[in-house]
């Protein structure tokens, strides 16, 4: 039999709880249980008034809104306050009633502006809720995988200037200054002098000193990003560090025109005391300073293989061997290349004697020089990049690395898919840093929230028993693995 005027009931008057109305599985309410909300009066304390001013906003609700928007990948703010306007469950978590109505969509701007700008309030609320994490050991900081993704900017790509990069001081160039010279000296070498132009050793990435630049004119403190041959816009690039079973550990936000070995100290200093015995990292990290900084900690780098750039049709550099002791290299037709110099780069010079390469039948595969003089280069600090070779090749460390795709890469693939990450509509720096903050703060607390309900530790109680099964899951995984220490 067929139903009509189904709608008959929409002026009913019904009396109801609003607890009733959200479903016990909800995620909302799966996460309101996994932590206690009232550490937020306590990092905003500050932020107000205490004896004068009209009453404010709920603190803990103003920190919601944004949670929702970033939980559920909400494209704006105000399409957020509109959502919450109709759906029971976010009223429910901000804790309103069905006729209570939502804050203006501009109220978390305002508040940003005139209260939590220029603070760590966000990277607090992220440390937060991964000290909850730690809490229940839920976390492995002993391999760390690390990476980096860009986010589209707000910024109109047709609508830039051009600008002169400014000179930025590596990390490592003070210490690489001191080595370099020491160096020069046990080579007979005098040391270099300082100059201002050609102090810092070049980078990859765009912004080198000197160089003519693209600058959005809308939010200058982005970056032109390239990737391929098609895909050119302004854009933020987002490290980030996690472990093996995919909680987010730390994150650093800069332009998109820095190279990942430029911005991946900042990372590293927020990370490098939870007790990293092996860090994983992509090519792009592979570079002489980060495997000294790593090996030098106590870390194992493990990196990837790198394909050398050679032409095509030429000796790549492992075939000329390096003598150690004599400290030359010998090519593959048997003559030695004696070191040169060292240059303000690092790289010891090593050359050939044109003279006998001339004669050589194989010159032709070994340089192209007028001269008929082989240059090799060596880094001072290329026994670390061997040493990561080493590790490299070690039992377990190519099923460690393969789990990058299941660990820091699901990551972004997820906080792009799920929580509105491929872009940004917001301006600045700043702004961007609070977005990347609540994400990943969302990300660890909707991954906290299901841990704990699955194994039932909503009451906030772990037991010894849960504690060894936690423990043995971990043991086994290492076992299968090869990387029992």
């Amino acid at each position: 039999m067929m139903t009509q005027n189904a709608d008959k009931k929409r002026e009913q008057v019904q009396m109801f709880c609003m607890d009733d109305m959200v479903p016990q599985n909800h995620l909302l309410r799966i996460i309101d249980k996994a932590i206690n909300w009232s550490f937020i009066y306590e990092l905003v304390e500050d932020k107000y008034s205490q004896d004068n001013g009209r009453p404010s906003m709920d603190p803990v609700m103003l920190i919601k809104i944004p949670f929702i928007q970033y939980l559920y990948g909400i494209k704006s703010m105000r399409q957020t306050m509109k959502e919450i306007e109709v759906n029971v469950a976010y009223r429910w978590f901000l804790g309103l009633d069905m006729m209570d109505k939502p804050p203006h969509f501009s109220t978390f701007g305002k508040n940003y502006t005139r209260r939590f700008k220029d603070t760590d309030l966000f990277e607090q609320i992220f440390s937060r809720i991964l000290e909850e994490c730690y809490k229940f050991k839920f976390v492995d900081p002993c391999e760390v995988f690390v990476d980096a993704t860009h986010v589209k900017a707000c910024a109109n790509s047709k609508k830039m200037q051009k600008r002169i990069a400014r000179e930025e001081a590596l990390f490592y160039e003070e210490l690489l200054k001191k080595e370099i010279n020491k160096d020069r000296e046990s080579h007979g070498k005098k040391p270099w002098k300082d100059k201002n132009d050609d102090d810092l050793p070049p980078s990859g990435g765009e912004n080198v000193p000197g160089r003519e630049i693209k600058a959005s004119t809308t939010d200058p403190e982005n970056g032109w990003f390239r990737k391929g041959e098609h895909k050119h816009v302004f854009a933020y690039g987002i490290e980030t560090a996690c472990d093996r079973n995919g909680w987010i550990l730390g994150y650093t936000v800069s332009p998109g025109n820095l190279h990942d070995s430029r911005t991946f100290k900042g990372l590293y200093d927020k990370i490098k005391g939870i007790g990293i015995k092996t860090l994983v990292a992509d090519a792009g990290y592979k570079t002489p300073a980060i495997a000294k900084l790593l090996i030098d900690d106590g870390v194992r780098p493990l990196l990837p293989y790198k394909r050398p750039m050679t032409k095509e049709g030429y000796f790549r550099k492992h075939e000329y061997v390096y003598d150690e002791y004599n400290d030359v290299y010998i090519c593959p037709g048997n003559q030695m290349l004696r070191y040169s110099t060292t240059n303000r780069d690092g790289y010891r010079e090593y050359k050939s004697c044109g003279t006998i390469c001339a004669q050589c039948e194989r010159r032709k595969q070994c340089t192209g020089s007028k001269d008929n003089v082989k240059l090799v280069t060596r880094h001072i600090w290329e026994p670390y990049l061997e040493a990561c070779e080493d590790i490299r090749h070690t039992i377990g460390m190519k099923e460690l690395y393969s789990q990058r795709k299941e660990t820091i890469e699901r990551i972004f693939g997820t906080a792009k898919e799920n929580h509105g990450f491929r872009y940004t509509q917001l301006v600045g720096k700043a702004r961007m840093e609070m977005k990347v903050g609540l994400t990943f703060a969302c990300m660890n607390l909707k991954k906290l929230a299901r841990t704990k309900e699955g194994l039932g530790l909503m009451d906030g109680v772990l037991t010894d028993k849960m504690l060894k099964s936690l423990f043995f899951m971990r043991y086994q995984r290492k076992a299968v693995l090869g990387l029992m220490s």
